[in-house]
């Protein structure tokens, strides 16, 4: 059988010169990938020994964006300096700044860091409002598609987004079915804003 792929995060490809906000640094991003693809295998090795599917290949799109949204959160607040993890249930942002929330926990925060995580490649993710914050967003590429699923290559992240964006830079999205609740995403200046504070580009 193949041997599983365990991927590493590329030093070189970090950008140090960008400023960042609350003491973060760039180490504090690639400890948190290194995470996350550690976590992937050991997970991925494990089910492989059962003749069972990637956790890559068993969770849905919108699971699997989850879960790396809340691995990653929580590998941010421990290796960072200032920040720690929200608290409070689906609260905002999913970092905030440590001590200066009760309990540290807020149901809508200014100080601190939304993280997402999507596979669209533009980086572009829906989120429930527009707001004025600080909006992480890490871009990944999984194979789903490669057969024999044993040759398929493991879950990279492609992207890393760090920016200071506005109530301004958001446009609404409208359900036209009218299921569902409407959804807000980054507008062109927006976008343009995000992609130019990059913190990691590996394509």
């Amino acid at each position: 059988m193949t041997e599983l792929k365990r991927n590493q995060s590329v030093s070189h490809k970090f950008n140090q010169d960008l400023v960042l906000p609350y003491e973060l640094r760039v180490q504090h991003f690639e400890l948190a990938v290194q995470d996350v693809y550690d976590f992937l295998f050991d997970v991925n090795s494990r089910l492989r020994e059962k003749r069972l599917a990637r956790l890559d290949d068993m969770l849905r799109p919108a699971a699997l964006s989850g879960l790396l949204s809340d691995m990653l959160t929580a590998s941010l607040a421990n290796h960072a300096r200032t920040l720690t993890t929200n608290r409070y249930h689906n609260g905002h942002p999913d970092l905030i700044v440590q001590g200066i929330y009760p309990n540290n926990a807020v149901q809508s925060g200014e100080e601190g860091v939304e993280v997402k995580s999507t596979k669209n490649q533009g980086g572009s993710v829906d989120m429930h409002g527009a707001r004025n914050q600080w909006l992480c967003v890490f871009v990944y590429r999984v194979d789903n598609e490669t057969e024999p699923t044993v040759e398929r290559a493991p879950l990279v992240f492609t992207k890393i987004y760090l920016a200071k964006v506005t109530v301004d830079d958001f446009r609404r999205n409208t359900r036209r079915s009218g299921l569902g609740t409407d959804t807000s995403a980054l507008n062109k200046d927006g976008m343009r804003k995000l992609r130019e504070s990059w913190v990691y580009r590996l394509d």
